[in-house]
C-alpha cells in the first residue's frame, strides 16, 4: 500500500477572525499538524489542497487575501504540492488524480476543513476513483448549519458527516488511532 497525506483547506477565513471561523479549528489544526509531522519524518508523500473561492458573491477565501493562505501550522514545506480548487471536490480540475495516480498511491490519510463540505465531498469522489482512505475526524472539523430555521450545531454536522462516511467510504479514526494502526 502507497500511502499520502491530503490536507484539505486549512486556510486562515477558518480561524479567529477569519471571515468564516469554524468550531474549534485549533484543535482539529493542531492534530493535523502532528500528522503533517509524522508523513514527513517518515518521508511520505503531502499534498495540500487550497480553495481559492472565484464564485461571484464569494466572502472568504478571496484571492490574494490573507484568509485565502493555508494556515501557519500546517505550511507547506518547499517540494510539498499545493493543489488548488475552486469547489468542494478536492479533485475536480485540479490534477491531484492524476499526480496520486502518477506516483501509484492508492490509500489517502484525510484531515481538513469543513467536515460537512469539501471533506465529505472529496472522500466520496476519491473512493469513486478507487482509492481507499482513512478520514482523521478529530483533524477535521466544520461549523453550525442552519436547516429549516433550526440550528443544528457543528459538533452534531461533524458526527454525522463522520458516522456516514465510516465503512463504505473510508476508515474514520481519531489521531491517535491513526498512529496506532499504521506503525
Amino acid at each position: 500500500m502507497n500511502r499520502a497525506l491530503i490536507l484539505i483547506d486549512i486556510q486562515n477565513d477558518y480561524f479567529k477572525g477569519g471571515k468564516n471561523e469554524l468550531y474549534m479549528p485549533e484543535h482539529a489544526a493542531t492534530n493535523a499538524s502532528r500528522v503533517l509531522e509524522y508523513f514527513r519524518n517518515k518521508g511520505l508523500p503531502v499534498y495540500h489542497v487550497q480553495h481559492i473561492n472565484i464564485r461571484e458573491g464569494a466572502t472568504f477565501f478571496l484571492p490574494d487575501s490573507s484568509g485565502v493562505e493555508i494556515h501557519a501550522c500546517v505550511k507547506p514545506y518547499q517540494g510539498e504540492k499545493i493543489f488548488i480548487k475552486h469547489v468542494p471536490n478536492s479533485f475536480f480540475n485540479t490534477g491531484l488524480a492524476d499526480e496520486l495516480k502518477a506516483k501509484q498511491i492508492d490509500h489517502l490519510t484525510v484531515c481538513g476543513m469543513m467536515s460537512h463540505m469539501c471533506i465529505d465531498t472529496s472522500v466520496r469522489a476519491a473512493k469513486d476513483m478507487g482509492f481507499s482512505m482513512a478520514v482523521l475526524e478529530d483533524a477535521c472539523t466544520t461549523k453550525d448549519l442552519i436547516w429549516d430555521n433550526s440550528v443544528i450545531p457543528a459538533s452534531m454536522v461533524h458526527n454525522t458527516i463522520m458516522a456516514s462516511l465510516q465503512g463504505i467510504f473510508a476508515q474514520v479514526l481519531t489521531v491517535d488511532e491513526f498512529f496506532i494502526s499504521f506503525d
